[in-house]
Parts: C-alpha cells; sequence; structure tokens
C-alpha cells in the first residue's frame, strides 16, 4: 500500500513500519480525528484464506476487548477490498527485543519496573478469559518514557477454548511453555512461562535454550531445567532469580497462580529481607502429565521388574539370604523408629498453602484441608492485589505448623486513591517528594516567569480535586525558573525591524526616535538605551535612535502665462508637489490669475528623496517636472 493511499477515504497511509506473516502495518495519519495510527492490514495473497482471517478476527476481537493502559488500543476494525484492516494505537518507539539488544545490561529495578507492566497487562487480559500464547520481546512496544504496551493477539483464546490442535504448536518456539510443546491445553499459566522467559532474557540478554531447529527447542522447553541467570551473572539476588525459576517451572501447578502473584512477588525481589533466600525448587517433577496405560503395558511393566528383581543364580540368592539374616534383628528397631518419626511429624505437623490472590472462603477451604483455620483477619490497600483478595498470610506459605495451627490473613482492600490537592504556588521540591512518597510519578517542566518566584508550581496537568490511583498516575507540574534575564547585544548598524524581531521574541518593549547623521546609513541604529551588556527582564523597554539623511531643499520659479482665448477673464491654477512633505496625487496650491503670473514652488527632501511638480491650468497641464534634487 503505498504513501499518500486514504482507507476507508479516512486513514491516510504515510509509511509502512513492518511486514509479518500475516499482516503489513502501517503508518497512518486519522483525517477525522487528527492523529497518528497504526494500521494492520491483512496481505493480499492470504485474503481467501479462511484460517488467517478467523485468526485476524480473533485478535480483533480479542483486543477490541481489552482497555489498558498497557496493552496497545484497537480503535476501528473495517475491511475495503475484500482485505480486513485493524486501526490500533500508534506507539512510538521500539519493541522489547531491539530495546534489550541496544541497553544491555539492564538496571535490575529497571527490568523489574518494565516487567511489572507487562504483568498487569496481562492480569487484565487473564481476567477477560484472553491467552495470549504468543508473548515475546518482539509483541512488547516500549516508548520513550520506558512504558510497556503488549500488542498481536493473533493467536489469543478465550480460556474455554484454549485447547490447542493435537501436535501443532502455536507460539513462538523460544517462548513456548512445555504443555504447549507437546500440543497439551493451554491455560494462564502457559502465558505465566513465557513471561518468565522474557524476565530470563531481560536478565542475561538472550534466550534459555537454542538448537538447531524449533523441534529440538521445543524439547529442551519440555525436557531441561531452565537455566540459572546467576550463572550468568552472580550479581542476581537469588530473589530475583527464583521469580524466574517458578514462572519457568514444568509443571503448571508449580507456577504462579496469577500474572498478579508473579508481579507482587518481582516487586519485593530486590528488598534487602529477601537477601539470603533460598533457592527454588519445584514440587512437581512429571511436569503435570497424566499417563494412560494399557493392561498390555502393566503386565509387561509388571514382569521386567520381577525379572530384575530375581537372583541371576543360586549363589547369589545364597549370599542374599545370609545377608537377610544377617541384618534382620534390626528391622523391629526401624519399625519403632519410624512409627515415633510418624506420630511426632506426619500427623502433627502441615505445610501453610499459598493463599494468595484468593477470597477469603477460598483461602479458608485451602486452610481447612490442611487442617488449619483462618485467624485475624486485616485490611490493607493494595495496588498489584485485587480487592477482597488475599495479600499475605502469617505464618508464610510454605512454613510447616502444628495442625490447627490458626493462619493471619492480610486481605486487599482494594488500590488506595489520593486526593490530588492545588499545588500552585507551593514549592516544587516539597510537593514533588510528598507526591512521590505517596507513589505517584511527577514530571516537571519549566518556563520564565514574572508573577511566580523560581522554583514554584505554575500549573498542574491534573485537576485539583480529583482522586487518582498513585501507581498508575504521573502528573506533570509546571514549574518557574523565575524572570527570564536577558543580555542585550549590540544593535549598532542594525534595522530598526531586527531590533522589533529581538524584543518580540524576548518579550521586550521597543522605542524610537530619529536623528540626522553624516556618517550612517539611514535607518540604521545609531545608539541605545541600555546599552549593549545590560541585564533586562521581560516587559523592560530597548530604546533606539534611528539615522536619517541631513534634510534638502530645493526651490523651482515657474511663470504661468494667462490664457486669454474665448475672452477668458480668468484662469483656475493647480499645483500639485511631490517631496517629502507632499504627494504628487494630492492637490497643493490653488487659485486664480488674470494676467500673466509667476509662482514660486519650494521643496523639502529627506533621506535621498526627490522632487516633482505638475501645474494644470483650467484642467490642462501647462507645466511640470521630475526629479528635482536639493541642496
Amino acid at each position: 500500500m503505498n504513501p499518500g493511499y486514504k482507507l476507508s477515504g479516512r486513514y491516510e497511509i504515510i509509511r509502512s513500519l513492518g511486514e509479518g506473516g500475516m499482516a503489513n502495518v502501517y503508518l497512518a495519519h486519522d483525517l477525522i480525528l487528527d492523529r497518528d495510527v497504526s494500521v494492520k492490514l491483512l496481505r493480499l495473497d492470504l485474503r481467501d484464506d479462511e484460517k488467517t482471517k478467523k485468526r485476524f478476527q480473533r485478535e480483533a476481537l480479542a483486543a477490541t476487548q481489552l482497555s489498558n493502559d498497557h496493552i496497545v488500543g484497537v480503535y476501528d476494525v473495517g475491511e475495503e477490498q475484500g482485505l480486513q484492516y485493524m486501526v490500533m494505537e500508534y506507539v512510538e518507539g521500539t519493541d522489547l527485543e531491539a530495546y534489550i539488544k541496544n541497553n544491555f545490561p539492564i538496571p535490575y529495578q529497571q527490568v523489574i519496573d518494565i516487567m511489572s507492566q507487562i504483568l498487569e497487562a496481562v492480569e487484565d487480559a487473564h481476567q477477560h478469559n484472553i491467552i495470549h500464547r504468543d508473548l515475546k520481546p518482539q509483541n512488547v512496544l516500549i516508548d520513550s518514557d520506558l512504558q510497556a504496551k503488549i500488542t498481536d493477539f493473533g493467536i489469543a483464546a478465550v480460556a474455554e477454548n484454549s485447547m490447542t490442535q493435537t501436535n501443532t504448536i502455536m507460539g513462538s518456539v523460544h517462548y513456548l511453555s512445555p504443555e504447549q510443546a507437546r500440543g497439551g491445553i493451554t491455560t494462564s499459566k502457559s502465558d505465566i512461562y513465557s513471561l518468565g522467559i522474557i524476565l530470563y532474557e531481560m536478565l542475561t540478554g538472550k534466550v534459555p535454550f537454542e538448537g538447531e531447529t524449533a523441534v529440538s527447542i521445543a524439547l529442551k522447553h519440555y525436557q531441561e531445567a531452565t537455566p540459572s541467570v546467576r550463572d550468568f551473572d552472580p550479581r542476581i539476588p537469588q530473589a530475583l532469580e527464583n521469580v524466574v525459576l517458578k514462572a519457568t517451572s514444568k509443571a503448571p501447578s508449580d507456577r504462579y497462580v496469577s500474572a498478579d502473584a508473579m508481579r507482587n512477588d518481582l516487586a519485593t525481589a530486590l528488598s534487602s529481607s529477601r537477601a539470603g533466600e533460598n533457592k527454588f525448587m519445584p514440587k512437581v517433577n512429571d511436569h503435570g502429565e497424566t499417563k494412560v496405560m494399557s493392561p498390555l503395558d502393566i503386565n509387561q511393566t509388571v514382569d521386567e521388574q520381577k525379572q530384575a528383581s530375581e537372583p541371576t543364580n543360586k549363589t547369589s540368592k545364597s549370599k542374599k539370604k545370609n545377608r537377610k539374616k544377617r541384618w534382620l534383628w534390626l528391622i523391629p528397631i526401624v519399625l519403632i523408629i519410624g512409627i515415633i518419626v510418624w506420630l511426632i511429624l506426619i500427623p502433627g505437623r502441615q505445610v501453610v498453602p499459598d493463599v494468595t490472590g484468593m477470597t477469603e472462603n477460598q483461602a479458608e477451604s485451602a486452610l481447612e484441608k490442611k487442617n488449619l483455620s483462618v485467624g485475624t483477619v486485616t485490611k490493607k490497600n493494595s495496588d498489584t492485589i485485587k480487592k477482597n483478595l488475599v495479600i499475605s498470610s502469617t505464618p508464610k506459605a510454605e512454613l510447616k505448623v502444628k495442625a490447627k495451627t490458626k493462619v493471619n490473613l492480610v486481605i486487599s482492600s482494594g488500590v488506595k486513591k489520593v486526593k490530588i490537592e492545588n499545588y500552585i504556588g507551593q514549592s516544587y521540591a516539597t510537593t514533588a517528594a510528598n507526591l512521590r512518597k505517596k507513589g505517584i510519578t511527577v514530571k516537571k517542566t519549566t518556563t520564565h516567569s514574572s508573577d511566580f518566584a523560581s522554583g514554584k508550581v505554575m500549573s498542574q496537568s491534573i485537576k485539583s480535586g480529583a482522586k487518582v490511583t498513585a501507581s498508575k498516575t504521573t502528573i506533570t507540574l509546571k514549574v518557574s525558573s523565575g524572570e527570564k534575564k536577558i543580555t542585550l547585544p549590540d544593535f549598532t548598524g542594525k534595522k530598526l525591524a531586527d531590533v522589533q524581531s529581538y524584543a518580540d521574541q524576548n518579550d521586550l518593549k521597543v522605542s524610537s526616535t530619529e536623528q540626522t547623521s553624516k556618517t550612517a546609513t539611514a535607518g540604521d541604529v545609531i545608539s541605545q538605551t541600555p546599552a549593549s551588556g545590560a541585564t533586562l527582564t521581560s516587559g523592560d523597554t530597548i530604546s533606539v535612535v534611528i539615522a536619517k539623511e541631513e534634510t534638502k531643499t530645493a526651490t523651482e520659479v515657474v511663470s504661468i502665462p494667462f490664457d486669454n482665448s474665448n475672452n477668458k477673464t480668468e484662469n483656475v491654477i493647480q499645483v500639485y508637489l511631490q517631496d517629502s512633505n507632499n504627494e504628487i496625487t494630492n492637490e497643493s496650491q490653488k487659485f486664480t490669475i488674470t494676467s500673466t503670473q509667476s509662482v514660486t514652488l519650494n521643496f523639502t527632501l529627506d533621506n535621498g528623496d526627490t522632487g516633482a511638480y505638475k501645474i494644470v491650468q483650467d484642467g490642462v497641464v501647462i507645466a511640470s517636472k521630475n526629479n528635482i534634487t536639493g541642496s
């Protein structure tokens, strides 16, 4: 599609942004709303491919259900000449893959900040029963403010329809979950696995598994443990590596219960309170598979086990019998010790389940199954855990406690709303510090002002009285840098127009007078007040003296003959002059004569002007002269 083409008469194509296997993406301008947009247009050679069209439609359906600051918004969906298209938010920046390549190594806190934004968007999608299924750095856009936005829901699926086709792999192989690699059921935890791989790449600059073919890489996702990021960079805290390991556990049940849970864990990964944390070890080793064996398989397995256990000869049988007699007396002691351990440890100790992200009722049920109960329930604001869900528990998850122990819960009361006050006239430093303490992002712009002292807030982007979510809010404060100090240049030899232009740019005023000069060119500045180098502020006045040439004069004496034809008794005479004070188009004198008479014409000539005259007698020009110069 060529630049200048108007899609549906509204979206004017500017240039290509990229080409994909399914669609091409263009930068365009919305002529109605006067804004730049990106247009995703189904490729011409695929317009009759029903599978591709359905995938394209599914992407549009999935994206239009979502409205999140970290998901690329879809504005419009349409079709032209059989080609389907989507009009989306245009994000000026780069994708995460290029950002990693160009900025690696990335500071750990910046990694966490970017990942937290991605996790927030994924959680929103999951709340709408939408699984992305193709999360990778190429599908995450990063703008100039390091704001992340997820795009390309082309193979996203609604959760209840998330079974992949047998032996079919969907998604990018380097970020593929083990269950996707074997063509199994795709769930929200498949996205969490992909997020773990993205986090791995942000910390190491590379993906964990490489291979010569897509199949070999997929097998590694299924069979091999995720390499340690601390082996690559020993400075990475164990708590941060644990986020990678838990997210990329082979068994979905070992991964985070939600993207929010991963985000919550990631938020404290650099905290000193988690220094010395043990390395995360998954609880499940069978990848969550359900194995189905036929009777023939079972009988064959039993036979193999019997054969393996039978001695190969009489000698080995004899040795085994003697060994058995020798240790037989230890059996009662071992049994007694085992029973004591079982009585002391097993019935009386329970592992506290992880109830983070559950409702209070769900947490209570989970605890009861472990022979535990709910203790004190307290409420606390949370930016990451939704209202009425568990933030944390005491004792913590995974700890062993006595049966019937009461577990205290902290329940989210939702995001704390912060009221925006009127900050105009207040100190920017104090205001910004207070806002940042509340979790609000503060941006600053500066400008000169004669009304506000330096460092005082002049305006704010959010009105006073508004209630906002601190973690999702950015406020811009315009701050005074004081009155603009202007060092006056030397205008000598400049034109008045130059002085006026400088004054307009610097909010100054100009006054001027003229003075005759024999040395300066007419129209040039002779002198100025204040002198060059003086310091002015907005509103001050510059006074300049402009050179003009010395005034010259000229005199012409013209004899006007009397016209007595047709028995005239008088003639009407009109005189027209051109000089510095008169225009030739205007009548200068008018009188009558009754006989021949002379008239004296005086001319004032400034700045090289020349003079001229014209004398009209009874409507007829009888005398004229041009180019009269003075002396």
